[in-house]
């Protein structure tokens, strides 16, 4: 979709449809107001009939009138006022997209970007518009026989207070663009079923950004590379698999001689569970065991469409964990690529098996910072569910870098602790540490996991298992988080 900043007044501009705000209860928003009257009161005389009150989400659509320039004119419920804060905004954007998306509209115009949103200033208002409306009008049909109609919507708008606040917009609409880009990656990769999102097929992808981008350079480390660096517990997930592994290094030069950002995103492109095998019920949702990589790759693409001026560094290992007379079994023990050494006890925690060799591996870039992302615990989803990403790192500063940019990005994150006394479950009579402690503090134990493998990194676990895709009826990946990466980066080449 194509995005703009305006100045115009409502009532004169020439669009398909003109959105409008009414607050709880029957309080119109000052364009609407105008609209209201500029068409003969066909928005007021609605209202008396009872039509809209300012619900939250509820929507009018009101054909073509005389006295304004536009087709038609949507009014959406705001909710109470002094709550019109980014949730009620977002929601009021999303009704909109939808009701017009039951129309002829080819384009509109958003003037609930002129209302008060706390905590946004037109930059925020106008990325979170773009990014909203975007979301919307996303869909995954690419292996659908007959495709469905898509949206005739093609170009948004969003009015300013101000002239002085269209460049802001302006802004927050490029850089939403190239978001949306990344985010939209994300999810495709993470929608594609396991049988066409194979290794190979994250590799392809590494390879195609390489060649449309000349600051990203991307390389492939096989099997053979895999076993030669003595990555003995990424190898140990892939065991059972027929699939071979693909270690996928993706480099952004962007920043000179700086050392770069280091992003590893878990690469699970399906997940049984290995031998410690998973229920049936619900298993097909393990092909967004990949979600951390396809954010990783979304990011990267966000990152080159900004140009920002950084070196970041994106790691993906990719693998299947599969069930076979070649799997890895409960009790195996493997050495890992920093010489540690681990028992398996369960098979199903995998994830960060595959993330321990690549943190360490991470180290041969001389990282300023790593941020590692994975689908990694269901404890996880438990303790914050679908809405807040789980945070975890020793290191305060970057845990304030993190919150703030998911909170800029609306795609927010949460702190969780990450103290010596959640490791000791790990301890084990027969290696340096099990992979597996109990179930309490699930999450938290994970991340103590790989923290074994970040000494003198400046380092950060992302647990995206209750953000990265939704079940039920609208079952699909999320492309989350990329708002939050991709924000982090813009925060970090603004600082330097």
């Amino acid at each position: 979709m194509e995005f703009f900043a305006t100045s115009a007044a409502p009532a004169r501009q020439r669009t398909d449809c003109a959105i409008v705000g009414i607050y709880a209860p029957k309080r119109l928003t000052a364009d609407a107001g105008l609209l209201d009257k500029a068409a003969g009161k066909a928005v007021s005389a609605a209202i008396a009939a009872g039509d809209i009150d300012g619900k939250l989400g509820s929507t009018l659509l009101i054909g073509r009138t005389t006295g304004v320039a536009c087709k038609r004119i949507l009014v959406v419920g705001l909710g109470k006022k002094r709550e019109f804060g980014e949730r009620a905004y977002r929601k009021a954007v999303s009704a909109a997209i939808g009701a017009i998306s039951h129309t002829g509209a080819a384009n509109a115009i958003s003037y609930l970007s002129r209302e008060t949103v706390r905590d946004r200033d037109a930059y925020g208002v106008a990325r979170l518009a773009a990014t909203q409306a975007q979301n919307d009008i996303y869909r995954f049909d690419e292996l659908k026989s007959k495709k469905g109609k898509k949206p005739r919507l093609k170009r948004l708008g969003v009015a300013s207070t101000g002239r002085g606040d269209v460049a802001a917009m302006e802004r927050g609409l490029k850089d939403a663009v190239a978001i949306n880009a990344g985010i939209e990656l994300a999810r495709d990769l993470g929608n594609r079923p396991a049988n066409v999102c194979t290794p190979g097929h994250l590799a392809e992808q590494a390879r195609k950004l390489g060649q449309r981008f000349k600051r990203i350079n991307s390389k492939i480390l096989d099997r053979a590379s895999i076993k030669r660096m003595g990555m003995g517990a990424f190898l140990s997930v892939t065991a059972g698999a027929s699939a071979p592994p693909q270690l996928i290094v993706m480099e952004y030069n962007g920043g000179g001689d700086e050392d770069p950002v280091a992003l590893v995103g878990k690469g699970i492109t399906f997940d049984t569970g290995g031998i410690s095998i998973k229920p049936a019920a619900s298993m097909d949702e393990m092909k967004f065991d990949m979600c951390g990589a396809a954010s990783v790759f979304g990011t990267m693409l966000a990152l080159a469409r900004l140009r920002l001026p950084l070196n970041v560094v994106g790691i993906v290992p990719a693998c299947e964990n599969m069930p076979s007379g070649t799997a890895t079994r409960p009790g195996d023990i493997v050495e890992t690529m920093s010489g540690q050494t681990v028992e398996i006890l369960n098979t199903d925690a995998e994830g960060r098996l595959i993330l321990c060799d690549a943190l360490t591996y991470s180290r041969k870039f001389n990282p300023e910072t790593v941020v590692d992302i994975a689908t990694l615990t269901g404890a996880c989803v438990i303790a914050l569910g679908p809405h807040h990403t789980g945070l975890m790192t020793p290191h305060d500063k970057l845990a304030e870098e993190l919150l703030d940019a998911g909170k800029r990005a609306a795609d927010v994150a949460w702190q969780l602790p990450l103290t010596e006394d959640y490791a000791k479950p790990l301890e084990s009579n027969f290696a340096d540490f099990a992979n597996v402690g109990g179930k309490p503090g699930g999450a938290i134990t994970a991340g103590c996991f790989l923290h074994k493998f970040t000494d003198g990194l400046n380092w950060a676990h992302l647990d995206i298992a209750g953000s990265a895709w939704v079940s039920g009826k609208a079952k699909g990946a999320t492309g989350r988080p990329v708002g939050l990466l991709t924000q982090f980066l813009i925060d970090r080449a603004r600082a330097s």
